[in-house]
């Protein structure tokens, strides 16, 4: 099993920035695709940023130029740079990875999410 841990959520006024981590721990063999999805009141999840193990990344149309998905592949990490953020930006925050574990099996993993509110 793999285990996502989330952090840096919280409240920040439109403009502002704030930084994402989410670290996967427990039987890892190796982490493929890492990723950043958020859902808001009343809407679906939708993706928001994704990287793979060799650091290829894609963005949904609404944050590039915005955000900025890295990860640090020794620390089993992703992150996520949320700079001019928007009030429309205000979602729960999911990270989630594609991963194969010790017994070799493969699946996906999800974080609890993690809540982002833009306000002034």
């Amino acid at each position: 099993q793999v285990q996502l841990v989330e952090s840096g959520g919280g409240l920040v006024q439109p403009g502002g920035s704030l930084r994402l981590s989410c670290e996967a721990s427990g039987s890892i063999f190796v982490l493929y695709a890492m990723g950043w999805y958020r859902q808001a009141p009343g809407k679906q999840r939708e993706l928001v940023a994704s990287i793979t193990s060799a650091g290829n990344t894609n963005y949904a149309d609404s944050v590039k130029g915005r955000f900025t998905i890295s990860r640090d592949n020794t620390k089993n990490t992703v992150y996520l740079q949320m700079n001019s953020l928007k009030p429309e930006d205000t979602a729960v925050y999911y990270c989630r990875t594609d991963a194969r574990t010790t017994d070799w099996a493969r699946r996906e993993y999800w974080g609890p999410g993690n809540q982002v509110t833009v306000s002034s």
